[in-house]
């Protein structure tokens, strides 16, 4: 153990300094700095963090990371078909990235009440349908029960708006109308109710199984309105694009219609947008609260140098070295910088786990997507945020002890 560090030490553990009054307080106001500073960036990352992955998942759960449409579809509000065959699945599904494909069929319609009626966009989903996504966001009733096709199940998922705005519950019935060439009307079970609480979904998207909304749409039985791709890793979504678009964009089906491929980013762009607003503002609160936990740490050891110059003037006599000085009121304010770490992340961690598991801080869900504030934890983000901060207030902390230089042995004795 060094000289420097366990005079430091020392420094760091005297509690009894009756001379120095003023320095326990600033030795307080300098370590809850940094405590502040770093819980605030803690929080700040696990919440930001925590809506990102929320809404992604939201956007992801009602049309996949990528589909592959007809390229009509893009520039039209109602869907075109195209085929979709096991050839063309099993292409898609090879792709490096892709963890599943899936079918989707939509067909725009109205459901209507004795006394109200709604737009809607029915959305059939195939056997093979991951519903996971549905499963979780469900708040009544049951999702549909896939049969093999060649059997619809008139039954349909409906958001908990819809409902609320139709008065539906688990069990309703209601009558459909769809609106084409030849109108055509379905009476559905309500089996379930499902909330997001993403208004661009729950206001109008209803599920049913794809066979009924082939038979509404009119189309032969290998053709839907695409499929969609699930992705292994979503941050790959650009570069797994790129290889669908060389797999099938601009090729025909049988019947003529051409394929194309869209992301997510590039359907739902403003929601995206939103999320990497997020991480500016990430990085503004990053820059502001180490800013405040340098400044008070540089403010704290001036006071404390200063405070102490009775000290540095007898260790200077005694042929300690400003080097060494120096040294010993880095290790000092190291040491604060840790506590003052050590006690940032109990709070910041503890109290993102207290929003994590009870939910108590509520939001309003029709602008921010989410009914309460959500967590999600990027532990190495957070190690490499604690390294940051250390290392950064650890450098800054050097240029304040060069003022020991200035600190004349026999000037102080003659004061004192």
């Amino acid at each position: 153990m060094s000289f420097e560090f366990t005079i430091a030490r020392r420094l760091f553990g005297d509690q009894t300094d009756e001379g120095h009054r003023l320095v326990r307080p600033a030795v307080q106001i300098a370590m809850w700095g940094v405590a502040v500073g770093l819980m605030v960036m803690i929080l700040s990352l696990c919440i930001i963090r925590g809506f990102k992955d929320e809404i992604k998942n939201k956007v992801v759960g009602f049309g996949g990371a990528i589909e592959v449409v007809n390229y009509n579809s893009l520039h039209q509000a109602e869907s075109q078909p195209i085929q979709v065959d096991t050839a063309l699945i099993h292409r898609l599904a090879a792709i490096d990235n892709v963890q599943h494909v899936q079918r989707f069929c939509t067909k725009a319609g109205m459901l209507k009440t004795d006394d109200a009626f709604k737009a809607v966009l029915l959305r059939g989903l195939a056997e093979e349908y991951d519903t996971t996504f549905l499963a979780s966001h469900l708040v009544a009733g049951h999702l549909l029960r896939f049969t093999a096709e060649g059997k619809a199940t008139n039954e349909i998922v409906v958001s908990q708006l819809i409902a609320s705005d139709l008065h539906l519950a688990v069990g309703s019935r209601i009558y459909a109308y769809f609106f084409a060439e030849t109108p055509k009307i379905r009476r559905f079970t309500v089996a379930g109710i499902y909330q997001t609480y993403i208004k661009d979904f729950d206001e109008h998207i209803v599920i049913t199984d794809l066979l009924t909304s082939r038979q509404l749409n009119g189309w032969e039985s290998d053709q839907c309105s695409g499929v969609e791709l699930l992705l292994a890793d979503f941050d790959r979504t650009v570069e797994t694009d790129l290889e669908v678009v060389s797999a099938v964009n601009r090729t025909r089906d049988q019947y003529g219609q051409t394929y194309a491929a869209e992301t997510a980013q590039e359907k739902y762009p403003s929601i995206f947008q939103w999320l990497e607003l997020l991480d500016t503002n990430v990085w503004v609160i990053l820059i502001l609260m180490t800013a405040l936990g340098v400044f008070t740490m540089i403010a704290g050891l001036l006071i404390i140098i200063l405070e102490r110059t009775r000290f540095i003037a007898v260790m200077k006599s005694l042929g300690t070295t400003g080097g060494q000085l120096r040294r010993i009121f880095l290790h000092l304010a190291m040491m604060l910088v840790g506590r003052g770490m050590l006690i940032g992340n109990v709070l910041g961690i503890g109290l993102a786990l207290l929003q994590q598991q009870t939910g108590l801080i509520r939001l309003d869900a029709a602008t921010y997507y989410v009914n309460a504030v959500p967590i999600e934890f990027p532990w190495l983000l957070l190690i490499l945020l604690n390294i940051a901060t250390f290392t950064i207030s650890t450098l800054m902390l050097i240029i304040p002890t060069y003022l020991i230089s200035r600190v004349h042995p026999a000037e102080v004795m003659r004061f004192e």
